[in-house]
């Protein structure tokens, strides 16, 4: 059956199973139910590849700054207006306290940041996740990722072009069905992240939840530097043709990353040789 056919088996409103559920059940890639890329002028899409290299090097670059880099630097005609607009569309959120300049809405939940000072000494002990901009040769789609602090072991992704809470939620859910729970979950104080849906689903699990504090992107490091990784490593090096595309250079490159790619951090072996205890003998 082709991945059109499949595609066509899925119905949204249906009650019993989430979209995620029904793509599990027919082996069809939730993200494929969204592989139509999201699109700007081509204009917009090539101050948006400038933004999205700047900004890994420069976390720290707001607005204004990002602004003044594009126009003197780069020759870029933009102002302000346009880049905050395109900063939140990218899910950008600079390095810097941040003034409270409106009350978070009611319905959303908001907690601590319990890594401060925690020794992480075990696999499941810390998951940390977020959500990424991915250019693309013509358009751009999102991607969510969850990691193991522990192992650096990517435990769950997944591509689209919406930022759902629900879409969050499933992918952390098949997470937890392949790896079991974590102690502690943590993210920043996204919208899809202080959601009832994303929050009562780790309550339901018996979930830990930490969040970063406002403007502090580095209490979420660990994903930060995976985002790095896979971007210079693989994304700009190779411009995805398409959301098919994309989803296959992700699936290797995670494949690569979990499997071959040996981290400094953790004693040159590999996410997986930490994440399972596999001890080699290293001449």
């Amino acid at each position: 059956m082709s991945l059109e056919e499949k595609r066509r088996l899925v119905c949204p409103p249906y009650k019993k199973l989430s979209v995620y559920q029904q793509c599990s059940v027919i082996e069809l890639p939730r993200s494929s139910y969204y592989f139509k890329p999201k699109g700007e002028s081509l204009y917009n899409q090539r101050v948006m590849k400038a933004i999205d290299r700047k900004f890994l090097d420069c976390p720290f670059y707001g607005v204004e700054r990002m602004t003044a880099y594009l126009k003197m630097d780069l020759g870029y005609s933009v102002g302000e207006k346009r880049i905050r607009r395109l900063y939140k569309v990218m899910n950008l959120k600079a390095i810097h306290p941040k003034k409270n300049l409106s009350k978070a809405n009611k319905g959303d939940y908001k907690f601590p940041y319990l890594l401060r000072n925690l020794k992480i000494d075990r696999a499941n002990q810390v998951w940390q996740a977020d959500i990424t901009y991915i250019p693309m040769f013509r358009g751009f789609m999102y991607m969510f990722a969850i990691i193991d602090v522990y192992s650096r072991k990517i435990m769950g992704w997944d591509i689209s072009n919406t930022m759902s809470a629900e879409w969050c939620r499933d992918v952390m859910l098949g997470a937890m069905e392949r790896h079991g729970k974590p102690e502690i979950f943590n993210t920043d104080q996204g919208s899809q992240f202080t959601s009832s849906v994303f929050i009562e689903a780790l309550k339901k699990h018996e979930v830990k939840i930490s969040m970063d504090g406002k403007g502090r992107a580095l209490d979420n490091i660990y994903i930060e530097r995976f985002w790095g990784s896979l971007k210079r490593e693989k994304i700009y090096l190779n411009p995805p043709n398409g959301g098919v595309d994309l989803y296959r250079q992700v699936k290797d490159y995670v494949c690569f990353y979990n499997t071959e790619r040996r981290h400094k951090s953790i004693g040159r072996i590999t996410p997986d040789e930490r994440f399972y205890q596999i001890i080699k003998n290293v001449s």
